[in-house]
């Protein structure tokens, strides 16, 4: 068989071949994740949610309010499958390959795997997939900050693909991966009770307020200095799922009220503060008398009135300058 007549090891025909590559495993890997939890929620005996309560924890999340998130992340990773089929900014063809590549076609088949696992009780397997769902996403958010940084002229490309991956990475970030990591622990209380264990140390109250406290503290600070909206919607969302489910220790349910309400006024300061304060501080300052300095001025008129007869200097064939007459107006 004759040989292709390209050169594969072209940088621009290896990130072809890589497009190409993701556009068939993309939406592959979305179904494989999308029938995966499907089925695991709603056939499977016992379900996602069955599993949950069986080992309920202290960070343990309300299921109708993240079976809606998770909905939310599919919603978007279908916008991002169609921007990757009909991409043809090169900008965002190379966001595309460079900045998200593989990690998400890997997150996704973890994901499908996870809700395997967990209806199995395998939780060392699901706290496995979770970390690495983490780090894969978490390449892929700095990537996408530090290389491919979101712009208002790009802003499809801001909506598909910047935000459904750091709306994915806040999952496992602030939830799926503690969890497991609980009930593998033994930090779930067992057997379950309407009301909690009675013993309080069974709660691991300190261990849930630590994992909550830590998250939320992370996300404050990039909604605050980032005025990252995402980041703020994805981790208000999930304090609601956790507050919501009862009971719940103090420590834990204190913290996520108090965190459901700092995100937004985080988000809110963060946009006054650089809409009132940041403009102005960043405006250029004047001299005083900088109207009058002729090398300060903007425009080519002024400048020509500061010098004097409204033309420039005179200037030889190499540019320099040519003294020019000295009249008996000029000496007085």
């Amino acid at each position: 068989m004759d040989a292709l007549p390209l050169d594969t090891s072209h940088p621009a025909v290896r990130d072809y071949l890589s497009l190409v590559r993701l556009q068939v495993l993309t939406p592959l890997s979305l179904l494989i994740n999308i029938a995966c939890v499907i089925v695991c929620a709603t056939v499977s005996t016992p379900s996602i949610n069955g599993i949950s309560k069986l080992h309920p924890t202290a960070i343990s999340p309300n299921f109708g309010i993240i079976a809606s998130y998770v909905g939310v992340i599919m919603l978007g990773q279908i916008g991002y499958c169609l921007l990757l089929v009909t991409a043809n900014n090169p900008d965002t063809k190379k966001t595309l390959v460079k900045g998200v590549g593989y990690s998400l076609v890997f997150s996704n088949v973890c994901m499908g795997l996870w809700a395997i696992a967990w209806v199995m009780q395998w939780f060392l397997v699901c706290t496995i997939l979770q970390g690495l769902i983490l780090v894969a996403l978490l390449y892929s958010n700095v990537a996408l900050l530090v290389y491919h940084r979101p712009t208002s002229a790009r802003w499809l490309d801001t909506a598909l693909i910047h935000a459904p991956m750091r709306f994915f990475f806040v999952l496992p970030f602030a939830l799926l991966f503690p969890l497991c990591l609980f009930v593998k622990l033994g930090f779930a209380y067992t057997p379950p009770t309407p009301d909690g264990p009675q013993d309080y140390n069974k709660w691991h109250a300190w261990a849930g307020f630590g994992v909550v406290m830590g998250t939320n503290a992370v996300a404050f600070l990039v909604v605050l200095l980032r005025r990252d909206i995402v980041w703020c919607v994805a981790a208000t969302w999930i304090c609601v799922s956790i507050w919501s489910r009862r009971p719940k220790p103090g420590p834990v349910y204190i913290t996520v009220i108090v965190f459901t309400v700092m995100h937004p006024l985080a988000l809110l300061s963060s946009y006054i503060y650089w809409m009132f304060f940041s403009k102005k501080q960043g405006a250029r300052v004047r001299l005083a008398g900088e109207d009058e300095h002729p090398g300060l001025y903007g425009n080519q008129q002024n400048r020509s009135q500061a010098l004097g007869g409204g033309q420039y200097p005179a200037r030889g064939p190499s540019g320099e300058s040519v003294p020019r007459e000295i009249g008996e107006e000029t000496w007085g």
